[in-house]
């Protein structure tokens, strides 16, 4: 690989991490009460999932994000940056609603709609970039699974 794609990728990949620090750097107290306080469903996993997780998952994001700003410009590529950029937006202050304003029944509904976005750019993703596309496909998954979470969790903590 060619030096400047070395240095798109580290851009789009560190990047995209960034945005997944922030969300758990301002949720860590949220987080923290989470944990202590909120009946868990019964398959949530062990808290150390999460950051794993969540770090292989940004980038994979980043890496398909980094795919499709090397295709050449066009309508298609510029549509599909910036829904990845709104899915991000998304994906960030989900973490806001749920763990600092423990709004569980909104951020549901803005889980839902972070998943049809995640959907709506992996299709754009693939008409530009297949791998790019299937790179998101874990994250789509892991949204789906957070959604059944976010759920559960909301009728556990009415």
């Amino acid at each position: 690989m060619k030096k400047q794609a070395w240095k798109t990728y580290a851009i789009w990949i560190l990047a995209t991490e960034a945005v997944g620090a922030l969300a758990a750097f301002l949720t860590r107290d949220g987080i923290r009460l989470y944990r202590e306080e909120i009946i868990q469903p019964r398959l949530a996993p062990p808290a150390i999932v999460f950051p794993i997780v969540w770090t292989v998952l940004y980038a994979l994001m980043g890496i398909g994000a980094a795919r499709i700003f090397r295709k050449p410009p066009s309508k298609t590529r510029t549509s599909a940056l910036g829904l990845y950029l709104v899915q991000l937006a998304f994906n960030f202050g989900w973490s806001l609603l749920f763990f600092n304003a423990r709004a569980f029944g909104l951020s549901f509904v803005w889980l839902a709609a972070l998943l049809i976005l995640i959907i709506w750019m992996i299709t754009y993703f693939e008409k530009l970039d297949r791998l790019a596309a299937w790179l998101q496909i874990p994250y789509a998954l892991w949204v789906a699974f957070a959604g059944y979470l976010n759920y559960t969790i909301w009728l556990l903590n009415r």
